[in-house]
């Protein structure tokens, strides 16, 4: 029992050690992208940092004590100077770089913030000065000291930014320690996971390859034609539904085989009975006796009618010896046939031929219609009192031919047309005494097997009468002669 889960887990086993190799290779990558990623956020979070503080230095050096000399020399008003503005904003900026940076650098700015409330200080004592209106000499006493202040923030802001570039180097050596431990661990998981990928493959091959071989020569037996030829049962669990498959397909193939040559002597059959039933005696006398009586009576025009019909009639038939015939000969091949019948039974048959002539050069399996007509003219209109009409016609819809034959003679009842359609399905070109049909069955079964397609001919049938079609591709006369290569 251990042997046969054993090997049932074969592609399991592959399948696992394609997971492990995968999660070796897999995981030091990402480790290395993640950590990458950290340090490559921590360090932009710095240079992001230490370039909103340098654009404070500016603000703090030069703007603040800008603004306050112009107020202690009357040129703007504190309004006009907006310096407490500016002094705002430089406390909330240095408080938000102070709360993103790491403990180890936020001294610097604890003291520019704290240095900058005594910067707020003397520019309240130079407006208290102004509204005690205190001599201009006394304000730039605290002017002066408004820069020194300045400058000792400026001093603090750059202490911060050369903290931030030596944490940030720091960070560097750091990152390219990290990714260089993660190349060497990966090198080695490299090494790794190809011997343990080469030891695999070495036993799944012993495990493997013999089956296969066995296989391979058994199939290349199967396509020499050698049909019996079968696969032993094999140990290899993986194997074992193809190896079954194998000998299923080849027991298929021979059936397939076998039933092709069944289908090709039913084939011959029913081309030798649909001849057969072309040159039918009774069709024969019966349109030779017409001739004659035509003859008798001096009508001239009608005998050559006739002749040249029954003349066009067997030798479209014959075709000699082709399967496959322009659509004009089969159009053709049915008016001769309907001219001959015409002319026998007089008033009690019409007929209707709808089969545009831009259809005639493509071709056709040769005597398709005329057995329908047939079918029509002696189990439909003859039977029927009064007589009727028979239409036939074709057309060319997205490169599908599509026929049909439609009479208003005596239709079928549903249980006739169900035996016929039963007779049809299982291919019997057999005659069912007072039940017609044999034209038909043949027909049908020479469309599915010419055409190599499921369905063949479909019929609708009631008391108004019966419509026969049936629908094929379209072949043009060179996709003929290359398809008869092809099976030659």
């Amino acid at each position: 029992m251990e042997k046969i889960k054993k090997e049932k887990s074969i592609l399991g086993r592959i399948s696992d050690l394609s997971h492990k190799l995968v999660l070796m290779l897999v995981v030091p990558i990402i480790i290395s992208l993640v950590l990458m990623l950290v340090y490559a956020y921590k360090y932009h979070n710095a240079i992001v940092r230490m370039e909103t503080i340098t654009s404070l230095k500016t603000v703090v050096i030069e703007d603040i004590p800008g603004s306050a000399w112009n107020i202690v020399s009357g040129r703007e008003t504190f309004p006009e100077s907006n310096i407490y503005l500016k002094i705002k904003n430089v406390n909330e900026t240095i408080d938000l770089i102070t709360e993103q940076t790491g403990a180890e650098n936020r001294l610097s700015l604890i003291v520019a913030s704290r240095t900058m409330q005594t910067l707020q200080n003397y520019v309240d004592q130079i407006r208290d000065n102004i509204d005690a209106q205190v001599p201009v000499v006394e304000n730039e006493a605290v002017l002066t000291e408004v820069r020194g202040v300045a400058s000792l923030v400026d001093s603090m802001l750059n202490d911060y930014i050369a903290q931030e570039i030596t944490s940030a180097a720091r960070m560097s050596g750091s990152l390219m320690l990290g990714v260089i431990i993660t190349a060497v661990v990966e090198i080695l998981i490299v090494v790794m996971a190809m011997i343990v990928r080469n030891r695999a493959v070495m036993a799944t091959e012993k495990s493997v390859r013999r089956p296969i071989e066995r296989l391979e020569e058994v199939a290349a037996k199967i396509a020499e034609g050698s049909l019996d030829a079968r696969i032993a049962d094999t140990d290899v669990t993986e194997l074992r539904n193809l190896t079954s498959q194998v000998n299923t397909m080849a027991d298929r193939l021979k059936s397939m085989m076998e039933k092709s040559n069944q289908d090709a002597k039913k084939l011959r059959k029913a081309e030798l009975r649909t001849l057969q039933a072309q040159i039918n005696p009774h069709f024969l006398y019966n349109t030779l006796d017409a001739i004659v009586w035509k003859a008798e009576a001096g009508d001239k025009d009608e005998v050559i009618q006739l002749t040249s019909a029954l003349s066009d009639f067997f030798r479209i038939s014959l075709s000699s010896g082709a399967d496959w015939i322009p659509i004009s000969q089969e159009k053709k091949h049915i008016e001769g046939y309907l001219t001959i019948q015409q002319t026998r039974y007089r008033d009690i048959l019409r007929y209707e031929i709808d089969i545009p002539d831009d259809l005639g050069d493509y071709y056709i399996l040769k005597l398709l219609l005329q057995p329908l007509v047939e079918n029509a003219i002696y189990h439909g209109i003859k039977i029927k009192r009064g007589g009727g009409l028979i239409k036939v016609s074709g057309k060319l819809e997205d490169g599908v031919l599509t026929f049909s034959v439609t009479d208003t003679g005596l239709g079928m009842t549903p249980e006739q047309l169900n035996d016929l359609n039963e007779r049809m399905k299982k291919g019997q070109p057999t005659v069912n005494e007072g039940g017609g049909g044999f034209g038909l069955v043949n027909v049908n079964l020479r469309i599915r097997l010419y055409y190599n397609q499921e369905e063949g001919l479909s019929i609708t049938s009631n008391a108004e009468g019966t419509q026969v079609s049936f629908s094929v591709p379209c072949k043009h006369r060179e996709e003929i002669f290359e398809d008869e290569s092809i099976s030659g």
